[in-house]
């Protein structure tokens, strides 16, 4: 079987000792099998690690067949907004908290990535959001979100009145602290903490969790993933920022009577993992969930 991955990029968890480790272990295990390796710029200088080209995320995307996240699930999300746009895979090792996404343990990576670069893999498509703020008709500002978009006053505790529609129908009104659009993949990050459905990362789907609503009535609701979703908060909270947040990274200004419209984009990441992974059995261990009985 010929190899299907020669140029390996490797990002990592900036001025974090554990992640540095790993990457150097990486690089020079990766060096001595003969693949080019390009390391993203902002750890290269901290690795010191000369025989490797630094490059943006962006560059990366271009030149890569693999790129292997050192890090945590936020890095993961970081980097998946920007390399979902360029035809490359993507597997994480974890060297963060829970590790949903960057599911390889540091300390044996290298019995977990010699089969999956030798082709023996599987391969999930993870699809992210789009957010744009359109005010008076004219887009304001847009990003990405591979977990989720949400609309927020940017205060804590600071309840906001808003409409959601869906497709342009309207779905209703809502007094809340915000509201959450998340993914499949987002569904067991902010969307569970503020009681959402957890969804399989093979669903077409998008969940709306309203944060801390007001009425008792106010509960999440799954959507097609093809929706259109659109937010308008209350124009008669007058000149009250707003704030639209992607994965809780990036972060969107917004205004009560613009409209926030969330919907899927247009690419999707490549996300790979060894032979044999299961969602459910990270679910179990992650979550704490009972063992098999019998």
């Amino acid at each position: 079987m010929s190899q299907p991955f020669r140029t390996i990029g490797l990002i990592g968890k900036p001025d974090h000792h554990g992640a540095n480790q790993t990457l150097r272990k990486l690089f020079y295990w990766l060096h001595e099998r003969n693949y080019q390796v390009l390391i993203e710029q902002r750890i290269a200088k901290q690795l010191g690690c000369t025989k490797a080209e630094a490059l943006t995320l962006c560059e990366m995307g271009e030149r890569c067949d693999l790129v292997i996240v050192v890090g945590g699930d936020g890095n993961m999300l970081g980097a998946a907004r920007v390399l979902a746009r360029y035809d490359v895979a993507v597997i994480g090792v974890n060297r963060g908290n829970l590790g949903f996404l960057t599911d390889i343990c540091p300390d044996e990576f290298e019995q977990k990535l010699g089969p999956v670069l030798a082709g023996e893999f599987d391969t999930e498509m993870r699809f992210l959001l789009e957010a744009e703020v359109y005010r008076h008709g004219k887009l304001k500002s847009t990003n990405s979100a591979m977990n989720e978009a949400v609309l927020h006053p940017g205060r804590v505790a600071n309840m906001i009145e808003f409409e959601v529609y869906i497709d342009d129908q309207f779905m209703y009104s809502q007094r809340a602290d915000g509201m959450i659009v998340s993914t499949p993949t987002g569904s067991t990050a902010y969307a569970l903490s503020a009681g959402g459905a957890i969804l399989t990362p093979n669903m077409n789907a998008v969940i709306l969790v309203p944060m801390f609503p007001h009425s008792l009535s106010g509960r999440p609701i799954v959507v097609d993933g093809e929706s259109v979703v659109k937010l308008i908060a209350s124009p008669e909270m007058g000149n009250r920022p707003l704030e639209v947040s992607c994965d809780g990274h990036i972060t969107l200004p917004a205004l009560p009577g613009d409209e926030i419209i969330i919907r899927r984009a247009k690419h999707k990441l490549r996300l790979i993992h060894p032979k044999g992974h299961s969602y459910f059995e990270v679910l179990r261990t992650k979550l704490g969930w009972g063992s098999k009985l019998f």
